[in-house]
């Protein structure tokens, strides 16, 4: 250990470490390699989704035109679409996480 002095961050993590052990909480778990591959897999997906998402969205802006109501419609539905994919981004990788995941590219 160095004798420099503990910024005030180190110090905190310090102390959330040891309250996390006083309550039993373990740290995160290490993922394995096939764990690791199966989120990588899942964020390329999403990175996909959202790509694809993008170029909709600027053709349907588009298509919109300058008529203010049809722009907030389109400008709503985009945000709905991409909380849905990162909500199921985050849902998949819990799974995986968890140790329930499927490897990347098989489908049920």
């Amino acid at each position: 250990m160095s004798d420099a002095p503990k910024s005030a961050w180190e110090i905190a993590l310090e102390k959330l470490n040891r309250q996390d052990k006083e309550r039993g909480v373990d740290g995160p778990a290490a993922l394995t390699p096939e764990q690791k591959e199966a989120i990588a897999e899942i964020r390329r997906r999403h990175q996909a989704g959202v790509a694809e998402g993008e170029i909709l969205h600027r053709t349907n802006l588009g298509k919109a035109g300058d008529d203010p109501e049809a722009l907030a419609k389109v400008e709503e539905e985009h945000r709905i679409d991409r909380r849905r994919l990162d909500d199921q981004r985050d849902r998949e990788i819990a799974k995986v996480r968890a140790g329930s995941g499927r490897k990347p590219g098989k489908k049920k």
